[in-house]
């Protein structure tokens, strides 16, 4: 495929709003997009620097700036998130731009907040696909919001579940969210606590916005896959960081997770735990360059959404609009 920054350098960037991302979602390879990245990043080409916060003047809120430059595909860019103090509730959005590496023009700007439940999800995903046994039958997710049924999406045709359990305790009270589950796997099964929804599984999914842990790990009745995902808020974690030295820990990029995801930090400032005990990351797994886990323990996944992650799925959804321009 000849890179899209030669074919329409003189072309008019295109300005994707949710509704045209929502259209596009169901043909876009989310799982492929993110694999080759997390290949390409690998291989050295690709670049991942860390997310940086930028407070805005006045306590008038903040944004977080994800940058990435996949020059597999000749195309780098960021996606700016920001976070706006308004009466009553914050306005949260997020927009990527994609640019040529080619010409340094704009591709496309496009409104990033399904893109970025998508690639949350597909990241779990693919870490799934390389962590978890091939024997793997029970899955459990903790959550219930978008992104913890795009992660059931995203997960449910990797192994031969013969259950699916999920619990959140909005569930309880919201029937049609339960239903909305449901709908999405006949293996849904919805549990009314967390340690039900654990029990025996092989595979768990933590979905939350929590700050602070969402499962206490002698919950589970044998070794398995965990994955956290977390949430944006300062030292955000879904497990007890002191229980990181007795796991075996993996992540979606070593050099940059560390220092921001919230149960990593603590460990380090406070349980002497090192991120030289991580094992593996996306990049070494997907190149089959680090052992994968022999389940003698729990085995834990911790990603904070990259940059790339971003510019992965931006570029598939450019490709993806720029077939009838380039057919004209």
């Amino acid at each position: 495929m000849n890179s899209l920054s030669e074919t329409t350098r003189d072309e008019s960037p295109f300005i994707v709003h949710e509704d045209d991302v929502r259209r596009a979602l169901p043909s876009l390879d989310i799982h492929g997009a993110l694999e080759d990245m997390f290949d390409a990043l690998g291989g050295g080409d690709a670049a991942q620097p860390p997310q940086t916060l930028t407070p805005f003047p006045g306590g008038a809120g903040d944004f977080i700036t994800y940058l990435g430059a996949l020059a597999k595909h000749g195309v780098f860019g960021a996606k700016l998130s920001p976070y706006i103090v308004h009466p009553g509730a914050p306005i949260v959005t997020a927009w990527t731009a994609l640019m040529s590496m080619r010409t340094g023009a704009p591709l496309m700007w496009c409104d990033a907040a399904l893109l970025t439940t998508e690639r949350t999800a597909g990241t779990t995903a693919v870490a799934v696909a390389r962590l978890a046994r091939a024997s793997s039958e029970r899955l459990a997710i903790i959550g219930s919001g978008s992104v913890a049924l795009a992660h059931l999406r995203h997960v449910a045709p990797l192994r031969a579940w013969s259950e699916i359990r999920i619990h959140s305790p909005r569930l309880v009270n919201d029937p049609e969210r339960a239903d909305e589950a449901r709908a999405l796997d006949a293996r849904v099964r919805i549990a009314a606590s967390v340690a039900e929804c654990v029990r025996d599984a092989d595979v768990v999914l933590l979905c939350t916005s929590s700050g602070t842990p969402v499962l206490a790990l002698d919950a589970l009745t044998k070794p398995a896959l965990v994955t956290s995902i977390s949430t944006n808020a300062a030292r955000a974690h879904e497990i007890d960081p002191a229980a990181l030295s007795a796991l075996d820990v993996y992540c979606d990029y070593r050099q940059t997770t560390p220092s921001s995801a919230g149960e990593m930090v603590i460990a380090q400032e406070r349980h002497g735990w090192s991120p030289d005990a991580i094992r593996g990351d996306l990049p070494e797994l997907v190149r089959g360059a680090c052992l994968a886990p022999s389940f003698e323990r729990n085995v834990f996944f911790r990603s904070i959404g990259l940059g790339l992650e971003d510019i992965a799925v931006a570029h598939a959804l450019y490709v993806h609009l720029a077939k009838p321009r380039a057919a004209d």
